[in-house]
This record gives C-alpha cells, sequence and structure tokens, in this order.
C-alpha cells in the first residue's frame, strides 16, 4: 500500500479505525477476533490505526495495544483525549485541563502497553480550556517522550491556527464523506491545507450506509449508535438511498463497490487526506483496502459533484448533544 503523509508523520494512505470493535455499532467483537482484524490489516498493508480512550472506554486501547505488540515499531498508533471520563467509564462532559491531559497520557500508554504514543489528538474542544494551553501541554509531553505528534478533532479553523501557532499539528479529525462535507465550507480542510496539516475523516462510509447495505427496513440494535441518530431514521434512510444509488450507480461502470467509490472519492480529494474506515469483519476489510486500486478521473470526479450536489441529504450528520460539542468559528 502506498503511504501518505499526516505532517511530518508517513502512514498508509488507508488507516483503520478501532471503534467499531468495542460494541459502538451494536454487538462487541471477542477480543482474540478483533486483535486478528487488526493484524490481518498490517498484513494487507496498513499501519495507520485509530483508538480513543472513549471507546469502550478504555478497551479499545487495550485490545490495539495487544493486537500490535508484535510489529508495534512498524505502525502508527493514534489515540484521543478529551472526554472527561470516571474510573468507572462514566462521563461528566469534557476536560482538558493540563493535568487531566498528563494523567490521561499516562493511562493510555499503559493500556497501549508502549513506551511512546505516535500522534495524540484532542477528541473534541475543551471551551473552558485555552487552546494554548492544551498545545502547551502536547508540546511538554512530545519533549518528555510520551507523545511522537499532536492531532485535533472535531476543531474549527482558528482554533487549529492557534493551535499550530504553539506546537505543529500533523493531523485533524473530522466526518467526512460524500454526505457530511462541512469541512469544505467552515473553513477546516482550508486550514488543513493552509499550514501543511493532515485530515483523517471519520466515519467515511457514513457509518455504514454509503456501502449499500443498509436500507430503510435495516434493524438497528437499541445499542447501537446510528439508532439514535437523525440521519438513520427509517424515514431519513429511505431519503438517502437517492445518495446510495447515486453511488453504485458510478460503482457499477467503474467496476468497484460503493464504499470503493467512496473511499476513492475522498483519498482523492488531496494527497493528505487518509481515511479511517472501520470495520468487523474481514471480507469487509479487504474490500476497504481495495480503495486504493480504484482510480477515479477528472471526469469522474465531476460527475460524481454533479450528481451528489443535487440530492439533498435528510438529518442530522449526529444527535443534538453530541453536535454541541464540536468546535465552531
Amino acid at each position: 500500500m502506498e503511504k501518505r503523509r499526516l505532517g511530518a508523520l508517513e502512514v498508509s494512505e488507508i488507516g483503520y479505525g478501532c471503534m467499531g470493535l468495542d460494541g459502538s455499532y451494536g454487538q462487541t467483537v471477542a477480543r482474540d477476533e478483533g486483535a486478528d482484524l487488526i493484524r490481518a490489516a498490517f498484513d494487507r498493508g496498513v499501519t495507520f490505526f485509530d483508538t480513543a480512550e472513549a471507546y469502550g472506554p478504555f478497551t479499545n486501547e487495550e485490545l490495539l495495544g495487544q493486537a500490535v505488540k508484535p510489529f508495534r515499531d512498524q505502525v502508527v498508533i493514534a489515540t484521543k483525549f478529551g472526554f472527561g471520563i470516571n474510573p468507572d467509564g462514566s462521563r461528566y462532559g469534557l476536560d482538558s485541563r493540563p493535568q487531566n491531559i498528563r494523567d490521561v497520557v499516562d493511562a493510555s500508554l499503559s493500556r497501549l502497553k508502549v513506551d511512546y504514543i505516535d500522534l495524540l489528538f484532542q477528541h473534541r474542544v475543551d471551551p473552558e480550556v485555552p487552546i494554548e494551553d492544551v498545545a502547551g501541554t502536547i508540546k511538554d509531553l512530545i519533549d518528555a517522550g510520551k507523545l511522537r505528534h499532536y492531532g485535533l478533532s472535531e476543531a474549527s479553523g482558528t482554533t487549529i491556527r492557534r493551535a499550530h501557532a504553539v506546537h505543529p499539528v500533523a493531523a485533524v479529525q473530522s466526518e467526512y464523506s460524500l454526505w457530511t462535507r462541512d469541512v469544505e465550507q467552515n473553513g477546516v480542510l482550508a486550514a488543513c491545507n493552509d499550514l501543511g496539516i493532515g485530515f483523517v475523516p471519520w466515519s467515511p462510509l457514513g457509518a455504514g450506509f454509503l456501502t449499500g447495505t443498509i436500507t430503510a427496513t435495516t434493524p438497528l440494535d437499541a445499542t447501537d449508535f446510528r439508532a439514535i441518530s437523525p440521519r438513520f431514521t427509517a424515514q431519513a434512510r429511505a431519503a438517502n438511498m437517492a445518495l446510495v444509488d447515486l453511488i453504485k450507480a458510478i460503482a457499477t461502470r467503474k467496476g468497484a463497490t460503493p464504499a470503493q467509490i467512496a473511499l476513492a472519492w475522498l483519498m482523492a480529494q488531496g494527497p493528505s487526506v487518509v481515511p479511517i474506515p472501520g470495520t468487523t469483519k474481514l471480507h469487509r476489510l479487504e474490500e476497504n483496502l481495495g480503495a486504493a486500486t480504484v482510480v477515479l478521473t477528472t471526469e469522474d470526479l465531476a460527475e460524481i459533484e454533479t450528481a451528489t450536489r443535487q440530492v439533498v441529504i435528510e438529518g442530522a450528520r449526529l444527535p443534538e448533544f453530541i453536535l454541541t460539542m464540536t468546535d465552531k468559528d
């Protein structure tokens, strides 16, 4: 697999998002099965793995650390801090106080069983803590050898620029896909492009919807976060199938799958865009990685742009209580 750069950090052109292994989409994957899937991704060229203390919480980091132990020095581990999480897993909002950052990093290092974290993202911007203080704390932890690179998640363009002025930001994560394109208009992609910061789209397949495997009648388990997502009500799914139908038509012509078209489109948006699709199935992992071989011509991209712009997506991308934690200019 080819490589791309997130700032000064070199990673595989497609990464692997580990969140779904811990039940975010319903059933939790058995620990050994999850580790096998992560190792299968590595065997197929993936060197960039994304987790967070909030996933589980805590257990996802443990799983990733266990899985990559045999080849730890050959992969990039990204994890995140920023939610206030009690030892019992309950939450208390956002917490990016400097001492909490230091405590979380030590705990993440222990769970991952590593000496350093390659890339640490602030999961959500804490409005109570100046971003300069956060970036300064990250810089101190990098100087101490506990971290290698600094990232931000769901941050505004202004916050990205302020943080980068204190310490270089290697990568920014935000939701981005053919049905969630806010970052094109709100200054986030512009800030990344201006400053040479890599961009990591999370939920690049629209939480599975853009793969064409979910319909208006597909049952969603009560433990699946999509069951409370406005974009996944039966009505919204029925309305949003128009986008999937367009992607399917292009995929058929290109000899690809809808998932591969969705990922290839993202990768075509810039040389430092690295999507992190997640899956719990080996055949889906192989399908996703196959996107790296899909070539979208200028004409293909223009057709996708014209077609998708004619579709109005129904439903907010996330529940309101989560969207309120998204940093805005």
